[in-house]
């Protein structure tokens, strides 16, 4: 196994361990928390005024007792704020209130009886400043079985509460709005995402295609000019394909589970550092690869594609090649450099959608078939849905938090995430954020796609006859079930293979069946080959 082919073993393997969809950053999971009514607050936004003039907003979390929040700022009234006296309010203050918003330290005594205090005490709202830089979620307690509490309690983190102290010190006038703005049911980030993702299925479909025809046409020339002895198994793989079989399947899974804990016990800057780097050399591999067989497609740059020099390690590479590298990875550097800019979403998307097209155009799986010898297209897509529904949900039971959403987004880090995502800022989301999905939930039922169409190109099946329409229109499908899923729950993180993988499969197989053409589709050998019930014949200029 030569070191491109390890490389991409392992770039395979490691996008499988970010197979994940979600929306957004602001996500308040409480299963735990006791459901009472109106205990059903969000996050909240907290502006501030000083003398009149909106100069900062920070970001709390509403508690889940006390009134529903405005929803919008034109209607939440501005509050003037008052520090408590004493601090903790666990007593009745000092200070005689007549409707403004107290803030006060946590500890002491529970969020209710706070609450309560303040209340009784003619405050309006309860601003409690945390222990930490972290919001806590202020739960009705179990104990506490009449939570009555009329006014608004809001929680912000450590800095944020510092910052407003500082400003009543320095200003006279200090007065704040609070109001929790809803989301959009669906946001057109999650449509732009939708469509890139299929769209590079689609594309690498047909490049996989593509290529796959050509080669079974130099092999058929070969079989008719009488070189049979040619036509073996190290043909194949001296022209770059990696083949999946069931071993290496159940490899690139166990691996990637692997590298999924040590991504949660190791998350730190440095650790995200080592990732980004991985990325750009995957993401320089797979730029390259698509500029080339781009610009190849033209005259001009023929020549430069057929010419050869050759490079110690590296073997014979293009002069195209030689001239396209250096833009890829000054491409790569400035996007690694820059990876905190506004817009470097783009560079990500960019990298990622070429480093993932390059993957399924030379990563194949040959057949349908789920047990024995090399056939592994069920094993694979099986093993990664049960992969994908242990790490979002069932790991919570062994490490108290889904391994695989901490992972996503970098929790301890620093940083925004791991690199291995597509990525798309929500745009008419009041609380920001970004729309992702895993590499992992476009390469592995890519693989699928691309096979369905390589089939269909090689057995002469039309569109409508053929697999790959519907191989397609059921990804799209159940990439569309899993947004639906994912806005029902919240923006809370979703397994996208557990919705996905039941489309692909399921519809390859149940039509198969239908046509009578399952077996085949589940023992052939590689359909880019040529063999006596799959011939392909040159057509006629």
């Amino acid at each position: 196994m030569d070191l491109r082919t390890i490389l991409l073993y392992s770039h395979f393997a490691l996008f499988l361990s970010t197979s994940l969809v979600f929306a957004g950053d602001i996500v308040h999971q409480d299963d735990i928390a006791p459901k009472k009514p109106g205990c059903d607050n969000n996050f909240v936004k907290v502006p501030i005024w000083l003398d009149g003039v909106e100069v900062t907003q920070f970001v709390g979390i509403g508690a889940r007792f006390g009134p529903t929040l405005e929803s919008q700022e034109k209607r939440a009234d501005q509050i003037i704020v008052s520090l408590a006296d004493p601090p903790d309010c666990c007593s009745t203050p000092r200070n005689k209130l007549t409707g403004e918003a107290i803030l006060v330290h946590r500890g002491n005594c529970s969020f209710v009886t706070k609450a309560k205090v303040a209340e009784a005490a003619g405050a309006s709202a309860l601003l409690i400043i945390n222990n930490q830089t972290d919001l806590f979620k202020m739960v009705c307690e179990k104990n506490e079985t009449v939570v009555d509490v009329g006014i608004p309690v809001v929680m912000l983190p450590q800095d944020a509460g510092g910052s407003l102290k500082v400003s009543m010190k320095n200003s006279s006038h200090v007065s704040i709005q609070i109001y929790s703005p809803k989301r959009p049911l669906v946001d057109v980030a999650e449509v732009f995402l939708w469509l890139m993702a299929v769209g590079t299925v689609l594309c690498a479909s047909y490049w996989s295609a593509w290529s796959a025809r050509e080669a079974a046409i130099e092999q058929d020339k070969l079989l008719k000019d009488g070189f049979d002895e040619h036509l073996t198994s190290d043909t194949h793989h001296s022209s770059g394909l990696i083949e999946i079989n069931t071993a290496s399947a159940i490899f690139f899974v166990v691996f990637a589970s692997c590298f999924l804990v040590m991504l949660y016990k190791l998350m730190s800057y440095w650790f995200i550092e080592i990732l980004v780097v991985v990325f750009c050399i995957g993401g320089v591999e797979g730029l390259q690869t698509c500029l080339v067989a781009i610009l190849a497609c033209f005259r001009w740059f023929e020549h430069a594609a057929e010419s050869f020099v050759k490079i110690p390690v590296l073997g014979s590479v293009s002069y195209l090649t030689l001239a396209v590298s250096p833009i890829c990875v000054a491409f790569s550097i400035l996007w690694a450099v820059y990876r905190s800019a506004s817009i470097a979403w783009i560079g990500q998307d960019i990298l990622g959608i070429a480093l993932i097209i390059t993957v399924l155009q030379i990563v194949r799986i040959p057949n349908l078939k789920v047990v024995i010898e090399t056939h592994v297209g069920t094993v694979l897509l099986s093993c990664s849905f049960l992969y994908d529904i242990f790490w979002v949900f069932l790991s919570k039971r062994w490490f108290h938090k889904s391994v695989m959403i901490v992972v996503a987004r970098g929790d301890g880090s620093g940083e925004d995430g791991i690199p291995m995502l597509l990525k798309i800022p929500r745009m008419f989301d009041p609380w920001g954020g970004f729309s992702i999905i895993g590499f992992g939930d476009i390469i592995i039922p890519g693989l699928l796609v691309t096979f369905s169409l390589r089939y269909d190109w090689l057995s002469k099946k039309s569109l409508k006859a053929g697999y790959f329409l519907w191989a397609m229109l059921a990804y799209g499908l159940g990439l569309l079930i899993t947004y639906v899923a994912l806005n029902l729950m919240d923006g809370h993180g979703q397994p996208a293979l557990l919705y996905i993988v039941p489309f692909t499969l399921g519809t390859l197989i149940v039509l198969a069946n239908k046509r009578g053409d399952l077996k085949h589709l589940w023992t052939v050998g590689e359909p880019y080959r040529p063999c006596p019930h799959v011939r392909l014949q040159q057509d006629e200029q």
